[in-house]
């Protein structure tokens, strides 16, 4: 039963692991904070959450719920619980649904905020679900509507760039021959930022043909942003002050709550149940043997690898990687999704296999919070993501990058460059210098540099969300906020 004098917020992630995984927790924070919350996920990813090791502790909780969506796929698609849903790659299923909702997503939404027991009183929508018509949702109940960007500051203005870049004449490119003839290294100004190549840009933008449909997805997500007065930003103003400062003065009211899962680490054993925090939040069943392999090994000794829930490679890319960090000679755990080599089953050869076994330990999901925490772990081969590289940062975890899409080789470059705590390996991939870089990264005098630094980050996110840091301050202000659209 929901109290009729309280805030009511639909908050609406984009449907990725990531976006649902970074929603629902800034979605537990605000319900802590004593708000009322609706979490609409889509029916898949609904049946997933729901169905993982650890479904969401708030289900059914008083003043939180999930409602759910149709999304188009067929109901097949959740009869494997770890993830291998079909023969597709999990990006064609993702915009799959994306086209589903782009036409069906505001009717159905609107059907389920009607049938709930309190109005709504404020939408929280995912920066990437404006196109499906939440911002007319939000004109159509006369609330008012956040955007959230699940990513860093320098992720969103990467995204940003679309519109900009377009009317500068930049983008597009002109013909195939700006992709490998030096184009790409060329600097571009972005306020707040320095040295940004345009190959630091997603790369759905760096395109020829200005018609396609995710091109015109990206300038038309990047055209709405300008028309929302609030927006929520997932990272900590001392890790991008000079950009933090440029957005401030580009929207009205801009608040940054990372890192969230610290955040979300001071509710009290006594407000709610121990250790509880960290579950639920994964459409993937997490394999709790990864920590007990872990305990079994010295400190900063192990790395950890995972390339997150969307990225795809070919077996020889899964092969390099493998002899790689077999050859570095260093402890590894490795998550290789059942779909990571295109789309399908991912099978090592038995001579590979034979050697991982030696130093390696092979899992398909792992609860990353927990395993980055971990005193075993000492470095961590990542695509990027945000998600991932706030809670290495979080953890003072040194990072190699190896970006595959969206805001990744903006975060990439920043972790190099800006923030001293990664390298970058090449996109073609070689075992000899995945086996140098992970020397490098766990034994070598740039390791612990970036070990050193990475550390340093660690304490000041722990600033950020301490009594009267950056984000607790923002979180505050948040709430209050949202409780006065209630009462106008």
């Amino acid at each position: 039963m929901m109290d009729e004098k309280k805030p009511h917020v639909a908050l609406i992630p984009y449907p990725a692991q990531s976006h649902i995984k970074c929603m629902l927790k800034l979605a537990t924070l605000l319900h802590h904070h004593g708000l009322h919350i609706t979490f609409i996920n889509t029916h898949s990813n609904h049946t997933r959450l729901l169905g993982s090791a650890a479904a969401h502790r708030l289900h059914g909780a008083p003043g939180f719920q999930f409602w759910s969506v149709p999304d188009g796929l067929p109901n097949s698609i959740n009869s494997d619980r770890d993830g291998s849903r079909s023969h597709q790659e999990p990006t064609e299923i993702l915009w799959q649904v994306t086209v589903y909702l782009a036409t069906n997503f505001l009717d159905s939404f609107l059907e389920v905020v009607a049938g709930v027991e309190t109005p709504v009183t404020c939408i929280i929508s995912d920066g990437f679900m404006t196109f499906a018509g939440t911002l007319l949702a939000a004109e159509k109940l006369g609330v008012p509507i956040i955007l959230f960007w699940t990513m860093a500051a320098c992720g969103f203005m990467g995204f940003y760039q679309a519109k900009v870049l377009i009317d500068r004449g930049i983008l597009p490119l002109e013909d195939e021959s700006y992709l490998t003839n030096g184009y790409l290294d060329t600097m571009i100004d972005i306020p707040g930022m320095k040295e940004i190549r345009l190959k630091d840009l997603p790369k759905h933008l760096l395109v020829i043909d200005p018609t396609g449909p995710v091109f015109s997805f990206m300038v038309e997500t990047a055209k709405a942003a300008d028309k929302h007065s609030h927006v929520i930003i997932h990272t900590f103003d001392e890790l991008e002050s000079n950009l933090i400062k440029e957005l401030k003065s580009m929207f009205p009211n801009v608040y940054t709550v990372g890192p969230l899962q610290l955040l979300l680490n001071q509710i009290t054993p006594e407000t709610e149940p121990k250790n509880s925090n960290l579950n639920g939040y994964s459409l993937w069943t997490e394999e709790p043997e990864c920590i007990k392999w872990l305990e079994s090994k010295e400190p900063n000794s192990v790395v950890y690898v995972n390339f997150g829930s969307l990225t795809v490679m070919c077996l020889q890319d899964l092969l390099e990687f493998g002899w790689g960090l077999v050859n570095s000679e260093h402890y590894f755990l490795w998550i290789i999704r059942s779909d990571l080599v295109d789309g399908k089953s991912a099978v090592l050869p038995a001579e590979l296999e034979e050697v991982v076994k030696e130093r390696g330990f092979i899992a398909s999901w792992c609860l990353q919070e927990e395993v980055l925490n971990h005193r075993a772990i000492g470095g961590f081969l990542t695509h990027g993501g945000w998600g991932s590289v706030i809670e290495s940062l979080s953890s003072g975890v040194p990072m190699v990058c190896w970006p595959f899409t969206g805001d990744q080789p903006m975060n990439c470059r920043q972790m190099c460059k800006d923030w001293e705590v990664g390298m970058e390996i090449g996109r073609s991939v070689k075992r000899e210098e995945v086996e140098k870089v992970v020397r490098a990264l766990m034994a070598g005098d740039e390791g612990r540099r970036m070990r050193t630094k990475a550390i340093e980050w660690k304490k000041m996110t722990e600033t950020a969300v301490g009594p009267d840091g950056s984000s607790a301050r923002n979180v505050k202000k948040l709430v209050d906020e949202i409780n006065t659209f209630s009462i106008n």
